[in-house]
């Protein structure tokens, strides 16, 4: 990784082709991220009421917390309104909407001073997406929900672009994750048992890349970027989105960024969803032809 790029012009093929050599674009805010903040702040204050949601930890046991987070995560990802919200920011972003696809926002917390670490608000070690079965054309997308500091953010370590790791994503098969863990999320509170691809080797932290930006300020990277939590010190929680996007004609042409560690099986290629009208990726490609993305 050797650039980051601020509010660029660049359209969606040629920024995608930086994005797929390890490069990242931060862009300010835009009237559909702002809307889709505000959402989710309604749903979150709404659920903490009447605590804030960014000190409610402090205030509350965390199997408290935990139940809350139990509804208000799936009620914000499968709300109608989420979907509409994600396709406002891709057409403002100058995505052809035809050929995107996106898969459903997730509501993310990261606790403060490992109040809550596991679980619903797993805080992520340092992992590429692509070894959680993501094709190797999968953008990410990350918005805070509120304003964020060094000490809350999410952090890139641009060494390991183009340096192999040694992990577990070998053992990793997207279809069981679906089946039993990701549904399981909920139990885990004190530690996270489920199995999920980790470095087998020690990952050097620095140098370090924490980018941080406005209420409704997007960061996009590859899903092949290794990145993590940042250890939660600022005394509050942390609330984010993201969500993923993948260009059709790269996953017919099966471009992306190169698979330089990552060993997982199936493909999570079939979440997706056509930003016109929310139609499955694999009524339109098939997933036999998927394979070789990974």
């Amino acid at each position: 990784m050797n650039t980051i790029y601020f509010d660029s012009t660049f359209s969606d093929e040629i920024r995608r082709k930086h994005l797929y050599n390890g490069e990242i674009f931060v862009f300010s805010t835009c009237a559909s991220a702002i809307a889709l903040c505000n959402f989710a702040r309604s749903m979150v204050e709404e659920a903490f009421a009447p605590l804030d949601p960014r000190e409610a930890q402090h205030s509350l046991p965390v199997e408290k917390y935990v139940e809350i987070l139990a509804q208000l995560k799936p009620a914000f990802i499968h709300h109608p309104k989420s979907k509409q919200l994600i396709q406002g920011i891709l057409k403002e972003s100058g995505c052809d909407l035809n050929k995107t696809y996106f898969d459903v926002p997730r509501l993310r917390t990261a606790t403060s001073d490992r109040y809550l670490t596991a679980g619903i608000a797993y805080a992520f070690h340092p992992h590429r997406d692509t070894w959680y079965s993501a094709p190797l054309c999968q953008i990410n997308w990350w918005v805070p929900v509120y304003d964020i500091t060094p000490e809350n953010a999410m952090a890139f370590h641009p060494r390991y672009w183009s340096q192999p790791v040694k992990n577990s994503s070998r053992d990793y098969d997207y279809a069981e994750w679906n089946k039993e863990s990701r549904k399981n999320a909920a139990q885990h509170i004190k530690t996270d048992t489920r199995k999920q691809p980790h470095a087998e080797e020690t990952l050097e932290m620095e140098p370090q890349l924490r980018l941080i930006t406005q209420v409704g300020g997007m960061i996009l990277f590859s899903g092949a970027q290794m990145h993590s939590t940042v250890p939660n010190t600022s005394g509050y929680t942390r609330f984010s989105i993201d969500f993923r996007t993948v260009h059709l004609d790269d996953a017919i042409a099966q471009q992306g960024a190169p698979n330089i560690d990552s060993a997982c099986t199936g493909t999570s290629l079939g979440d997706f969803l056509r930003g016109t009208d929310f139609c499955p990726i694999t009524d339109t490609l098939s997933l036999s032809t998927t394979n070789n993305l990974l």
